[in-house]
């Protein structure tokens, strides 16, 4: 892909947006930076990559889009924005900073999409690589942007990467050898309008591979399985509830993957370290990934053995007074902290609530079953699920201003031996600039309680 001396527009200039215009800078581009946000609100970013750039236009979107060869979007970016349509009439290619990064790179994507599971299956994915001595790297909306890696990798990188839908709807050419749908649940509908389209974003990620192609999908999701009819590549299915004729699967409580007429047990599930039933899902794609790639089964047992999780995913932070505190501010939507609502023991108090992002709470709450005695909310979504929760009988239920005082009230209320977990059901975006930052504020707010 040619670059040098090409007009460029990159549209959004925050994590991804900044090695975007650094390597775009390396390959000679002639680059305009796009945000609408003040050159105040950026000013620590324009230190960084302003004096790479040839022209910068902020607090506005530019009038003219003809003069661009390309323009690279960052995944939060609305794609039906009026400038961008005008640039589809002017034939002005617009594409993500992923098929970005797929253009400019020479290794093998292996690629993770999902409502929910996505950054623990991605990461445990490139801890077996790494422990297969692979050369790896791991990549996406992970945290680390697919294109800071794109010049560094040879024909034997492998990308395990973790795709959003937001960055799905802007690939062309995006092809992974194995690509992965670990489940589909409501998210997104204030983006996407409706289930279909969120849908559709989804299984872009497979639209472009062929026979010589894998597309691991879950079995139990009824959204995923009816995706394989779609497919035009080989389709593996990993399952917690039945017994397949080939894919990984749990019998016995072990942990199996049947290729072919070859059926190999990897470990017994309670082996796994990071518990729960949706990390048991985790782990079958994750075990998959590898199977399918021919690494050795004690190297994917060893990893699932050791693998302790990640930060801001049912995270134990600390205990005080016999009360223990988890950070999973990585549920952002109703689904994901359902899942860390059923892998904790009961009591809980549990604090949520945040940018509303146009779904129902109904089945979030439903799923407290008990478990739940009292409820801490804040954000945009905190009397929304105030309603929802007194509908199903809940009457311990708290709206505070801020983060520090829903650790307060949520401490206030607990007693010993009960949990106080965090975990939103929403995006940050109301109130913290991301998930990550929010749940550090969460942890550092636990820390000085504790030190208090």
């Amino acid at each position: 892909m040619k670059l040098k001396d090409r007009n460029v527009l990159v549209v959004g200039i925050a994590k991804s947006g900044i090695p975007t215009v650094k390597t775009l800078s390396k390959l000679g581009a002639r680059i305009t930076i796009n945000d609408i946000k003040s050159r105040e609100e950026l000013s620590n970013i324009l230190d960084e990559i302003g004096h790479l750039c040839h022209n910068i236009i902020l607090g506005c979107h530019p009038d003219k889009t003809e003069i661009y060869d390309l323009i690279v979007l960052s995944p939060g970016v609305p794609t039906q924005l009026s400038f961008l349509q005008r640039a589809r009439e002017e034939n002005v290619n617009i594409i993500g900073e992923l098929e970005l990064a797929f253009r400019l790179s020479k290794g093998k994507y292996l690629a993770i999409t999902g409502t929910n599971g996505k950054t623990t299956t991605t990461a445990l994915t490139g801890e077996i690589f790494k422990n297969a001595k692979c050369k790896t790297f791991v990549v996406g909306n992970i945290g680390l942007a697919a294109i800071s890696k794109a010049l560094e990798t040879t024909e034997d990188t492998i990308l395990v990467t973790e795709v959003s839908s937001f960055q799905l709807e802007t690939i062309e050419t995006f092809r992974p050898k194995i690509s992965a749908i670990l489940n589909i649940t409501p998210d997104h509908l204030n983006r996407h309008g409706t289930m279909e389209n969120y849908i559709d974003a989804k299984a872009n990620i497979f639209r472009n591979q062929d026979g010589n192609d894998i597309l691991i999908l879950n079995y139990d999701n009824d959204v995923t399985r009816k995706l394989a009819s779609r497919a035009n590549c080989k389709v593996v299915f990993f399952s917690r509830k039945k017994i397949l004729t080939e894919g990984v699967w749990v019998e016995d409580n072990n942990i199996v993957v049947k290729k072919g007429s070859i059926k190999e047990i990897i470990c017994a599930i309670d082996d796994i370290y990071i518990v729960g039933k949706h990390n048991l899902e985790n782990s079958l794609a994750a075990a998959a990934f590898a199977a399918y790639s021919g690494i050795n089964v004690e190297v994917i047992k060893y990893t699932l053995k050791n693998f302790k999780g990640i930060e801001h995913r049912t995270e134990f932070v600390d205990e005080i007074n016999g009360i223990r505190f988890y950070n999973d501010s990585k549920g952002t939507n109703p689904d994901a902290s359902i899942k860390a609502v059923e892998g904790l023991k009961a009591p809980l108090i549990l604090i949520a609530g945040g940018m509303d992002k146009g779904g129902s709470f109904d089945e979030f709450v439903r799923a407290f079953d008990n478990k739940v005695k009292t409820l801490v909310l804040l954000g945009e979504t905190a009397d929304k699920i105030k309603e929802t929760a007194e509908r199903f009988g809940l009457k311990s239920i708290f709206i505070v201003r801020d983060m520090e005082e829903a650790v307060e009230k949520a401490y206030d209320n607990a007693n010993e031996k009960d949990t106080i977990l965090l975990s939103p059901a929403c995006a940050s975006w109301d109130m913290y600039e991301s998930f990550e930052v929010r749940g550090r504020h969460f942890k550092d707010c636990v820390h000085k309680l504790k030190g208090g």
